[in-house]
């Protein structure tokens, strides 16, 4: 029993299980049922790479932390390499940093990419028993093909089924390999790095933005098609990842940083005092109530006789107020004709418009005498 012989059990376990699930709905011989099975891995190994991508991020924090202070140990102790790499050392653990942690997640797919490397290369191309894959599935695994590719071909050894068309589904495989590594690397320096011309943290990566996408360019044309496709997956997860990170919980003083302030700012900003008012209404459990409308007064109403007597104080209101002084009359009216008979009603006494129904009339009744 070889020293990688469980790793290979248990990643040929986790294909057989994801090819049992797919064959329900797809043929067992189908490229796509063995592809979705494949991608089915890379979840389960991302999912359970996850506490070490957190530490990972945690660790890639800490150094961008300590940047100031190690870059003046390099300066203090640059004739001495040995006393530089001891105060680094010591540094990392008085702080609790683990520089090598940034480094687990790839690190650890590393075994699970050459256990798939093996289970295709050995189980699937020469259609025989491997870990929990059965030689029957390995022949099933054989046959199956992407794009007419089968899982098992490389570019250097494409096998008798379609060379060109072998040879160019991998060469698509690869570069889309390189590209997504290449925009994963670039996503973490230009929007998670801190702002600065002189970092060696920054430095490195711009090393690394070119070095790993050339690694995989030369390196993949001796990688199965069914690897290729693991890689592939597993870059756009990370993409997809990092950029969840990055956008939620970037580092302090990185362009990322200052986009989420400018964020919440504008959220803020469009919320107003709602959310203000709201949180401290509930903090202090007191309602906020609105203050009362002013009602609309209604006008009374009011009998006749009220009217007619608010009337008749409007003269005398206005009598008392200073009048200006009339002038003299030249022409007196003349006295009335002594001879003029005297009438029911004089001209100037017009009769009351609106007679109150409470009096008694004017003319004669029972209880007052008339004219005879």
């Amino acid at each position: 029993m070889g020293l990688l012989d469980p790793l290979y059990f248990a990643v040929s376990w986790i294909l057989v299980q994801f090819h049992t699930l797919w064959s329900v709905i797809l043929p067992p011989t189908s490229g796509a049922a063995w592809a979705l099975s494949i991608v089915g891995l890379v979840v389960v190994i991302r999912i359970a790479l996850i506490p070490l991508f957190v530490r990972q991020i945690k660790a890639q924090r800490g150094l961008q932390v300590l940047q100031p202070q190690i870059k003046e140990l390099q300066k203090k102790y640059k004739d001495d390499k040995s006393k530089q790499q001891e105060e680094l050392m010591k540094l990392y653990r008085e702080t609790g940093t683990n520089p090598f942690a940034s480094c687990l997640p790839i690190l650890l797919q590393m075994p699970i990419f050459f256990a798939l490397f093996h289970v295709l290369n050995a189980g699937v191309r020469q259609g025989q028993a491997v870990g929990a894959m059965t030689q029957e599935l390995a022949v099933q695994a054989g046959q199956a093909t992407l794009f007419g590719a089968p899982l098992d071909a490389t570019f250097l050894q494409p096998g008798p089924v379609d060379p060109g068309q072998v040879k160019v589904v991998c060469i698509v495989l690869i570069v889309a390999m390189s590209a997504t590594t290449f925009l994963t690397q670039r996503q973490l320096m230009v929007k998670n790095m801190p702002s600065g011309g002189d970092n060696p943290m920054a430095q490195q990566m711009k090393i690394l933005l070119y070095a790993y996408p050339f690694m995989f360019a030369v390196f993949g044309i001796n990688f199965p098609v069914g690897v290729l496709l693991y890689w592939l997956t597993t870059n756009v997860w990370s993409m997809g990842q990092q950029f969840y990170v990055i956008r939620r919980n970037p580092s302090p003083g990185s362009p990322a940083w200052e986009e989420l302030q400018q964020r919440k700012a504008e959220k803020a900003k469009a919320e107003g005092g709602t959310g203000l008012q709201a949180q401290t209404g509930s903090a202090t459990g007191v309602a906020m109530a609105e203050p009362p409308k002013p009602q609309r007064q209604q006008p009374k109403r009011k009998s006749r006789s009220q009217r007619r007597d608010e009337a008749k104080a409007r003269p005398e209101l206005d009598a008392g107020a200073p009048s200006e002084p009339a002038e003299p009359a030249t022409d007196p009216a003349p006295d009335p004709a002594p001879d003029a008979a005297p009438g029911p009603a004089s001209s100037s006494q017009a009769p009351d418009p609106d007679p109150d129904p409470d009096e008694p009339p004017a003319g004669p009744g029972p209880d007052r005498p008339g004219k005879e």
